[in-house]
């Protein structure tokens, strides 16, 4: 099927050259597995599991399914006052895979907003606990926290908040984790995890006592897979510990076994206060975020409220609502009775090797990855970026879907693909970067 132009003129797409796609359009129009189906009638491996959100494939009848009847018996209904069943199962199910002391699971429609909802919650625990007086948060440079407000003023991503100047105040950043002078390591650097020590200089700087929360990705997904250095975590822990700061893991990548745990702060042992996520918790089948917090997050908020008030007034008309609870619960229960994450944590090595062995090429510049989830940063040619776009494009028409940021390009197998599906996928990205 053919598209014009003019058919496409009225949808503005989201982090898209609106007029460049509408010239020459790449629309999927299905998915089955690893692959899908462009408007041409062509085949695309998807190396980046959609947009890492859908490990189990693309096409499950069983999440559909569920969709399917949950719509038929109860569409919706208001999450204020009243609820679903599928709610708490859901919760349920999430809170039986975080960390231990992490057994509360507020209801999102995305990971921008899970973002924004746990800030509101470090806000609210503070003043509960009558510290109301920290109101500084601490991010990265190179972070993605989404793009509401709030996650803007906590990025470190230059382009994502260059245009949107009316952002939080009291922010800072600390440094990045990559080291150009340390390239293609895979797994965890060895060095950087006195990098950790910035936010100790900020405590020092600000007064530990004024800052609310640390934000951070355990794996810096979308500026380009940068894995954290041994020690850096557990660094940012013991720091927040000594002076009463949050610390908030954003595992909206990262969560639901894609570093081969069903988080990320299991795979590091390291152990957050709140964590966001999102993506792979409906498998993408529907839109949906959570924020999981610890009981002493939940106690103090809940508990400083008098008796049948109101405890946190924020919530979403969609917090919750009963189809995507429906796939979430089914997506859960594929992740246990396939064993989901030990399939991850199996097919990585192999896919590493596959991803290590571009490093041949003259265009690339480095190579990063833990889990199923790897980066290959190319050489810029021209303005930043300008390579990568094209990459991206010419992947497409070579029958592989990938996400770039910049000249990164992310790599994020499904968790069903088969080590033949991987070996395309290189093969495919190996032809396409030797064509430069």
């Amino acid at each position: 099927m053919q598209y014009q132009a003019n058919d496409l003129e009225q949808h503005w797409m989201p982090f898209t050259s609106n007029r460049e796609f509408k010239a020459d359009p790449r629309l999927i129009v299905g998915g089955s597995g690893v692959y899908f189906t462009d408007h041409k009638g062509g085949t695309v491996i998807d190396g980046c599991s959609g947009l890492f959100c859908c490990p189990l494939g693309h096409g499950r009848k069983e999440i559909a399914e569920a969709v399917y009847q949950q719509l038929l018996e109860n569409d919706y209904a208001s999450p204020f006052m009243t609820s679903t069943p599928g709610a708490f199962e859901l919760a349920n199910r999430v809170a039986r895979i975080t960390p231990d002391s992490i057994n509360h699971v507020f209801f999102v429609n995305s990971g921008s907003e899970s973002i924004d909802t746990a800030l509101k919650m470090v806000m609210a625990y503070h003043r509960a606990r009558g510290e109301g007086h920290r109101t500084r948060f601490v991010s990265r440079e190179r972070a993605y926290h989404g793009v509401n407000i709030g996650g803007v003023s906590l990025a470190g991503m230059v382009k994502n908040r260059e245009t949107f100047t009316s952002v939080m105040p009291n922010v800072v950043a600390m440094r990045h984790t990559w080291n150009p002078d340390e390239l293609f390591v895979r797994g965890r650097p060895e060095s950087g995890a006195e990098l950790a020590d910035d936010l100790a200089r900020f405590c020092e700087t600000y007064g530990g006592s004024t800052i609310a929360a640390v934000f951070v990705e355990p794996i810096a997904g979308s500026t380009g897979v940068l894995v954290p250095p041994k020690g850096y975590l557990e660094r940012l822990r013991e720091i927040c510990d000594e002076h009463g700061i949050l610390l908030v893991f954003d595992e909206v990548i990262t969560g639901f076994g894609r570093l081969g745990h069903a988080f990320a702060s299991q795979a590091f042992d390291v152990t957050p206060d709140i964590m966001t996520m999102a993506k792979a918790l409906t498998n993408g089948a529907q839109p949906m975020g959570a924020v999981a917090v610890s009981d002493e997050v939940y106690k103090t908020i809940t508990e400083a409220a008098a008796e049948n008030a109101i405890e946190f007034f924020h919530g979403y008309t969609y917090s919750g609502p009963p189809a995507a609870c429906a796939a979430g619960i089914a997506v859960q229960k594929i992740y246990d009775e396939e064993n989901s994450f030990d399939k991850a944590a199996q097919l990585s090595d192999y896919f590493l090797d596959g991803l290590f062995s571009l490093r041949d090429l003259d265009c690339v510049k480095d190579i990063r990855g833990y889990g199923l989830l790897g980066a290959v940063e190319l050489k810029p040619k021209g303005a930043p970026g300008a390579l990568g776009t094209q990459v991206q494009k010419d992947l497409f028409w070579n029958g592989m879907h990938l996400k770039f940021t910049g000249d990164a390009g992310i790599v994020a197998p499904a968790f069903v693909a088969e080590k033949a599906q991987v070996d395309e996928m290189i093969d495919k990205l190996r032809a396409t970067l030797e064509a430069i």
